[in-house]
């Protein structure tokens, strides 16, 4: 099993879940990490099984255990959030 790699290239990407759902944008990307300027829309569940009860202004850190795939246009994330 390969392992998920964010990178900068993955600026802009939308993040959905597993059916589909868009979860946010990425924002930016730090020192390995991505991060995701949430949908206004997301669900309280959703933001607390992926961590982000806390508000940052720069965005929200994307896990890479979270990511299930990563295509060209976007972020589909694991079907067990």
């Amino acid at each position: 099993m390969s392992t998920i790699q964010l990178t900068d290239d993955d600026i802009g990407k939308t993040v959905v879940t597993s059916t589909g759902d868009e979860v946010g944008i990425v924002s930016g990307y730090r020192y390995g990490t991505a991060y995701v300027d949430p949908d206004p829309n997301l669900k309280t569940t959703l933001v607390t099984k992926l961590g982000w009860e806390d508000t940052d202004d720069d965005g929200y850190p994307l896990q890479t255990e979270a990511v299930a795939t990563i295509t060209d246009e976007q972020i589909r994330l694991s079907s067990d959030l």
